[in-house]
Parts: structure tokens; C-alpha cells; sequence
């Protein structure tokens, strides 16, 4: 990843902890930080757990990407740093917030977990801030494990030294679970018990989240505010969906990672064309091409109704945001986008779809009858 980007890149064994460990390093306690509201509820606990106050950015209601322009000034002159989502690997304007952000004087963050071979303006995404983080449990499909790319390499040290500190150790048993879990996932899908699988989880209390977002229980989270910063008094939060988020990885975790990891350029190719053919369907905005997305974003009038018409041939809808997390969370635990229909309508609508399974999502779509999303301003809700 250090000659992919031209970076210097710290190994982390998640995404959410290298997140936690950058903001803590550039942005002071107190501060706040611009961010989109339609993102994993997770990144807003990661933010709320460095001690810091999340401040909803106005989107694009096209592909969910930060809108600066829509950014009032009052609300840019009050910011100690901009984390960018980059969501399902259509990225944001980073050229134009990194000038925003020198112009600031503050630290612009790229939250790259979804972006893994996209760019834009001709560098890749992971390029523009001062730091970005990716997740090695997504395009690359290790389910653990992720980086942090950094502008100074003189920082690795110091950041090394944090990673350490919030460690624990690895545990024998954890990676006998995480070796043998591959082969018992491919064994429930060849029994077809996936149903049976879930029902099991969510009876002995596995399953997390009721729901899109995870319950937000604000009075414990009002407490663990008033407790200050740290990962402690916010884990239940942030190990949602990853218990083992800041698990020393042994040599079983890096090795099957090593190994996926040296298939990327493949597997980017077969996202790539999987995104293409997904884009030139009706269901699809006006996109540039040619970008390896992780899903591609498919605005359906009636979302709810494709994913049950999807998961009736076994294909499972994942990474939904919705509702966006201003509303999530409401004004005691973050700044409310200054333009929030946009972000509204596409968390509403949009439909993230695994472009590696591109043909099967386009017939299942195709007899379903699903009707594409009306833009805001063209009979859109």
C-alpha cells in the first residue's frame, strides 16, 4: 500500500481504531469536525469517542458526496477539521476541500474504507489529507484490518506508539474462530441456511443492530459523554459488528490478509466492470466512469421494496445508512446539516449494490418492476 499510494502506511487491525487513533492525533479535544450524515453510525461513536463534536455536512443528493459549496461560512470558520466519507468509493471533492482545509489551517482526514482504487483529479483517494484510513474489510475482503496512510512520514513513530497503547492482546481462540470462519460461512450458504444462521444470531443476542442503525440508548450516551474521551466509555457503540476491533492480529489474520491483499488488482478489475454495467442502468445518476466502486449506488423509488425482491433470490443488501445521522442522533449529539433534504433523499433512495454481482442485481431488478428515484426538484420526494 506504501508504493500504491506513496505513502507511509501504519497498519492498524481496523478501520474504525486507525480512524480513532488519527483524530485523536490532529484534532484538538472539543473540536469539531465536518462530516457527511449519511455514513456508518459508527463513525460518529469513533468521533464522539475522541472527544469530539460530528457537524453534518450538506451532500449531493446524485452520490452522497460532500457539497462544500452548500457549507456555510459561519460553520467553516468554526471547524478544527474535515473527515471525508467517500462513500461506496465515489469520492468527494478533495481538491476542493484541501484548499478549504489549508486555507483553515486544519487537518482534512480522508475516511478511505470504501475507496480502495478510486481517484480523483487524477490522484487516488487517500492522497489529499493530512491522513487517510482504509479498511482492508472491504474491496479486499479479509473481514479484519486496515491502514493508515500518512502525508509525514515522520509520524509513524508517534502514531505507532498510540496504535500500541490501545491494543489488546491476541487471543488463540479468536484466531481459531477467524481461520475456521470462511469455511463455516461457505457452509451455511451451500446449506442454504442463512435464514436459520441470522434467526440463531438474533436469539442469543449476537445480532446488534434491530434495524439500519444501531439503537443510540442516548441517556448512557449522554454519560459516557460527560466521562470525556476515550474508547473505554464508548466500546459498546464502536464494536458494533467488530468485537475484536482492536485485537493484536496473529499470524492467522495476516497471512489470509497478505494473501487477499495480493489479488487487489484483479479484484478492482472486476469491480470495475461490474460498476460500469451498473451505471449504464436506468436506476443509476449521471457518474464519471472507469471507478472500482465497492457498491454503486442505485436510486429506486421504492428502496425497501428492492431489497425484499433482492433478498428473495439470496442476495443480501448491505452498507444502508438511513436515516441520516442528524436525524439519528438529533441536535444533543451533533450539528445538524445547514441543507439536510438532499442527504434525506439519498439515504432514502439508494440502493447499494455489489457491482460483482451486477447482472443478478440488474434481472432481479428488471422483473421486479422497480421504478428509478424522481430527483428532488423533478417530482422526487
Amino acid at each position: 500500500m506504501r508504493r500504491r499510494l506513496g505513502r507511509e502506511c501504519l497498519y492498524v487491525p481496523s478501520c474504525r481504531l486507525g480512524l480513532y487513533v488519527a483524530l485523536r492525533h490532529w484534532c484538538p479535544p472539543g473540536g469539531r469536525v465536518l462530516m457527511s450524515p449519511v455514513n456508518d453510525d459508527v463513525i460518529m461513536f469513533v468521533v464522539l469517542a475522541a472527544g469530539l463534536r460530528p457537524v453534518q455536512a450538506p451532500l449531493n443528493a446524485s452520490d452522497g458526496s460532500i457539497d462544500p459549496a452548500a457549507v456555510p461560512e459561519s460553520h467553516w470558520r468554526g471547524l478544527s477539521a474535515v473527515l471525508t466519507t467517500n462513500l461506496y468509493g465515489n469520492p468527494d471533492p478533495a481538491p476542493e476541500l484541501r484548499a478549504r482545509c489549508d486555507a483553515l489551517e486544519i487537518p482534512l482526514i480522508e475516511d478511505a474504507a470504501h475507496a480502495i482504487g478510486s481517484m480523483v483529479a487524477g490522484r487516488a483517494v487517500g492522497t489529499f489529507g493530512d491522513a487517510a484510513v482504509f479498511s482492508l474489510s472491504k474491496h479486499v475482503g479479509a473481514k479484519t484490518g486496515g491502514f493508515v496512510a500518512v502525508a509525514d512520514p515522520a509520524l509513524v513513530h508517534e502514531l505507532t506508539a498510540a496504535r500500541d497503547a490501545l491494543l489488546a492482546p491476541s487471543r488463540l481462540t479468536a484466531e481459531l474462530a477467524y481461520a475456521l470462519r470462511p469455511y463455516a460461512e461457505a457452509g451455511v450458504r451451500g446449506l442454504r441456511l442463512v435464514r436459520a444462521a441470522r434467526g440463531l444470531l438474533r436469539a442469543v443476542g449476537a445480532e446488534e443492530r434491530p434495524g439500519i442503525r444501531m439503537e443510540l440508548r442516548p441517556g448512557e450516551l449522554k454519560e459516557a459523554l460527560a466521562d470525556g474521551p476515550g474508547l473505554g466509555g464508548f466500546d459498546s457503540w464502536v464494536r458494533v459488528d467488530m468485537h475484536r476491533y482492536r485485537l493484536t492480529p496473529g499470524r492467522a489474520r495476516l497471512r489470509r490478509t497478505e494473501r487477499l491483499l495480493s489479488g487487489l488488482d484483479p479484484l478492482l478489475a472486476a469491480h470495475r466492470a461490474g460498476t460500469e454495467r451498473l451505471l449504464a442502468t436506468r436506476w443509476a445518476a449521471p457518474s464519471s466512469q472507469g471507478r472500482p466502486l465497492f457498491r454503486v449506488p442505485l436510486l429506486v423509488a421504492d428502496r425497501d421494496a428492492a431489497v425484499a425482491a433482492l433478498a428473495r433470490r439470496r442476495i443480501t443488501t448491505g452498507y444502508l445508512y438511513d436515516p441520516p445521522l442528524d436525524v439519528y442522533a438529533g441536535d444533543l449529539f451533533t450539528d445538524a446539516s445547514p441543507r439536510p433534504g438532499p442527504a434525506a433523499w439519498f439515504a432514502r433512495h439508494a440502493l447499494p449494490a455489489d457491482p460483482l454481482r451486477a447482472r443478478q442485481v440488474i434481472a432481479v431488478l428488471d422483473e421486479s418492476g422497480a421504478e428509478p428515484a424522481l430527483p428532488p426538484g423533478h417530482g422526487g420526494d
